[in-house]
């Protein structure tokens, strides 16, 4: 599923039940025009800036990481942290790519504990 669809039918499920989820309303709040979330939405145009997909997270009620890297990007903050130590992270990154879910929710919860 592309960014747009992901995000027309996460709007459209809200709008059922909240006429608050519009389209008109939801792009009004996240500070574009709604014939521009209408084209993303359709994969006419390319996902939003940062800013925006993060606050459309925000009105979502989406994790914003989720919909950065749906959209091929990557919060501002995560760059930052990767920035800092590049060969690290890098190397980390490389040996997770085949580790099944579980073992890299050990490594997160490890890591959240402090247990060096």
């Amino acid at each position: 599923m592309t960014f747009g669809e992901y995000i027309r039918q996460a709007r459209e499920a809200l709008h059922e039940s909240d006429r608050a989820f519009s389209l008109r309303q939801v792009a009004t709040r996240i500070g574009v025009e709604p014939a521009y979330l209408s084209k993303i939405e359709r994969n006419i145009f390319p996902p939003p800036s940062e800013e925006a997909i993060v606050k459309l997270a925000a009105i979502l009620g989406e994790d914003q990481d989720v919909l950065l890297a749906m959209a091929g990007k990557m919060s501002t903050e995560l760059q930052q942290i990767i920035i800092q130590r590049p060969k690290l992270f890098g190397e980390l990154l490389r040996q997770l790519k085949e580790a099944p879910d579980h073992a890299i929710l050990r490594v997160v919860r490890e890591v959240k504990d402090g247990e060096w």
